[in-house]
Order: structure tokens, then sequence, then C-alpha cells
């Protein structure tokens, strides 16, 4: 691959790992934002849940402004912003300014994924599979290394560094995007084009299953059940009859394939974003941890992620996606049930073995699912795909987050944890029974450089 090449690649990726690291890294803080804020779990769960239900927004909002205004200025867009939420989040007199600056900052970070796939998919013609692999890294592993980073800052300073860290990564991708992204071609897009009541109300069902699944820790909101599906249909019969719709629902029903991993992707990372919250805040509440020791514990995960993911891409390469996403998820459900040998006062080593498998298990998943995707999306059609796709997992960290409000909500204990064990269990089944239906690794393979 050429230098140019890398460098486009490195700016791209220390762009879109923003906002999964900035998703993660505030886990091992929670405890300490309860005690500055006078929170409970439930309360403090809402900044994990507003910036889940902006991303979930927001990636195909900016996947489809990339393919109308152009990549490089929705990119750039995307870093003012994280940097004007960056540097004000740190000085919140309150919790409710503290979401405010995180909502700017899920918006921005939303932008830099699917602009910077686009770009990625138009400018590198060869070896895909490899850049792919790069920003799997990057933009769904470093997601694991969040409460690692976090736990680090925590021990030698306050919540605040959690923000502060961005900068270096955020000079960097301005720099190098700057430089070397091509100048947008001159485009006829108007943001009076845009299908904004399809956002207005996929954004109001968003919400509305948030408030559905977050209310059920304290009991069956049917109501809100009704609400919520409500405006799912609605949101449906809408889209089907634009021409250019917010969400393609005729591409998705005529593409099943597709549809099938956006649901996959979904239940990967309800399962992951359970562990990766839950766990930190386990290992302080029972094990009895400090957020250093937590932060290393979790580096089993992303250690592991990125081990597995060079090696997950030379696999692709050779048989497709198939295989390695059945190994991926028949491990989501191994490492699960292992979290059932964890025990009041368990052993730093056996939380730390545990968290490896599911940390392979991830590393597996991310690369497999995304190279399966763009094997079925045009390059004209990456932004939007690519937008839905990370709609799909912040989707799946809704619902992550709400299971957590149920298990967690109140107080967390071990038996609290096998709950979530299991339901991660349940979840990994699932996923391994669509990954069976799947097409075969010959598809997967030939369609990389589409």
């Amino acid at each position: 691959m050429k230098r140019k090449e890398m460098l486009l690649i490195t700016a791209v990726a220390l762009g879109t790992l923003l906002n999964p690291l900035n998703t993660t890294m505030i886990s091992v803080a929670l405890a300490r934002l309860q005690e500055d804020f006078h929170l409970t779990f439930a309360d403090v769960s809402w900044l994990i849940s507003t910036y889940y239900l902006v991303s979930a927004i927001g990636q195909p909002l900016m996947g489809k402004w990339s393919d109308i205004f152009g990549r490089k200025k929705v990119f750039m867009l995307g870093l003012l912003l994280v940097t004007l939420s960056s540097s004000l989040a740190p000085l919140s007199p309150s919790f409710g300014w503290l979401i405010g600056f995180r909502i700017i900052q899920a918006l921005g970070s939303s932008a830099l994924f699917p602009s910077g796939m686009g770009m990625i998919r138009s400018q590198i013609t060869s070896n895909q599979a490899k850049a792919l692999g790069i920003i799997s890294i990057f933009s769904s592993t470093s997601a694991a290394f969040g409460p690692s980073l976090g736990g680090l800052l925590l021990h030698y300073g306050d919540w605040q560094l959690i923000f502060l860290c961005n900068f270096p990564f955020i000079v960097a991708s301005f720099l190098l995007a700057w430089k070397l992204f091509p100048t947008d071609p001159r485009t006829t897009g108007r943001a009076a084009n845009m299908d904004w009541r399809g956002v207005a109300l996929f954004s109001a069902a968003i919400f509305m299953w948030l408030l559905f699944f977050l209310s059920l820790a304290e009991g069956f909101s049917l109501w809100k059940l009704i609400v919520s599906v409500g405006l799912s249909f609605w949101l449906y019969r809408y889209e089907l009859g634009q021409s250019n719709p917010f969400i393609n629902v005729v591409f998705l029903r005529k593409n099943m394939n597709v549809t099938r991993i956006y649901v996959q992707f979904i239940l990967t990372n309800i399962a992951f974003y359970s562990i990766m919250f839950g766990i930190p805040s386990y290992l302080q509440s029972v094990q009895g941890m400090d957020p250093q020791k937590t932060g290393i514990i979790m580096l089993s995960i992303a250690g592991f992620s990125v081990v597995i993911t060079p090696l997950a891409s030379r696999w692709i390469d050779q048989s497709g996606s198939k295989s390695p996403l059945m190994a991926g998820t028949t491990l989501v459900a191994v490492g699960s049930l292992l979290m059932l040998l964890i025990q009041d006062h368990a052993s730093a080593v056996t939380i730390f073995l545990v968290l490896c498998v599911l940390g392979i298990a991830n590393g597996f998943n991310n690369l497999a699912m995304q190279t399966a995707l763009y094997t079925f999306v045009s390059k004209e059609e990456t932004g939007i795909a690519s937008g839905l796709f990370m709609t799909s997992r912040f989707i799946g960290t809704i619902l992550s987050s709400s299971l957590l409000a149920a298990l967690f909500g109140k107080h967390i204990t071990t038996p609290h944890l096998h709950s979530m064990a299991w339901t991660c269990a349940v979840l990994g089944i699932m996923m391994l029974a669509l990954t069976v239906w799947m097409p075969g690794g010959n598809v997967q393979k030939a369609g990389l450089s589409n």
C-alpha cells in the first residue's frame, strides 16, 4: 500500500476512533460522576443513552450529508464540533450542561465514520480488506480501549481529562485530512433536499424506544410500547413513498443480506456494550477495585481485539467473511457463559481470562460484519450505508444501556451480572443463527473491491 494511502487511512482512523472511544471511556468515570453530581446509576445512564441516541440519528444524517455536500466538508465539520464540545465539557457547571456538551460531541463524531469510509472507498481501490481492517481497529476495537484509558486518566486526574485527551487525535486527524483529502467536487445538493420529515420521524421513534426500554427498570409501560411501535410503522410507511428517503426502507426490504447484517450488528452491540459498561461498574462496586485496576482488567478485551483483527483480515481475504463471523459469534456465546464463573471476590486473573475470550470475539465480529456489508453496497451508497451501519451499533448500545438500567439500576450484585451473562449468551446464539443464513465466503471475498 502506498505511503499517501496509508496517511489517508490514518487521517480517517484517527477521526473515526473519537466516537467509539468517547462512548466507552466514560464507563469507568460513572461512579465518580455519581458522587460529583449526586446521581444514581439509572440517572447517570442518561449520559450514556443520550450519546447513543444522538449518534444513532447523527450517523445516517451525516452519511447522507457527506454524499450530498462532500465528504471532506462533513469530515472537517465533525472534527470542529468535537473540538468545541471537548473544550467546554470539562467546564460543565451541572449534569445537564454535561449532557448538552456530550450531545454536541456525539453529533460531531457521528460525521467522521460515514464521510471517512466514503473517502476510503473512493480513493483506495486495492487491498480494501486491509484498509477496512485498519479502520475497524480504530472505529470498533478502539471502543474496547475506552475503559482502560479512562481508568488511567482517572487515576492521575479526574473525569475532565476524559474530554481533554481527545485533542491529540483531533489535531492529527485535522492536519492530515486537510492536506490529503481531495477537494470535494461541486455539488448541487441543498439542505432543503433532505427528507427532514423522515429525520424527525426517525428521531421520534428512536427516542420513544429509548424511553420504553429505560422504563423497564421500573415496570412495563404499555403506552410507551404502543407509541414506539406506532411511530416505527409511520416511519416505514412514510419512507416507502419518498423518492429520496432518509431511511431507504425499499433498499433494505429488497436487499435482505444488508438488513440481516444490520440486525446482527444490533445484537452484537447489545452484548458488547452491556459487557463494556456493566463489567467496570461491577468490578468497582462488588469486587472493590479502583479505576486503574479496573482499566487494566478491561484491557483484556481491547488487547485481544487488536491482536485478532489482522488475523481476521487475512482470513477474510482468503475465504470471505462468513467463517470468521461464525467463529466470532460462537465465542460471544461461549465467553458470556464463562462469565458465570465469576463469583464474589473472584480473582483478577479469572476475570481477565474470561474477558479475553470476549475480546477475541469482538475482533472477529467487527471486521467480518463490516466487510460483509460492503459486499452488498455500491460505492455511491457508501455514506448512507456506513451511517446506517453505525446507527445499528447505537441502536444496540441504546438497548444495552436499557438492559443495564433494568439489571443494575438500584444496586449491582453478582446474580445481576449472571443474568446479564445469560442474556448475552442468548444473543450470541441468535447471531450465530443469522451467520448461518449468510451467503458463502466466496461471495464476500469477491465483493470487497466493488
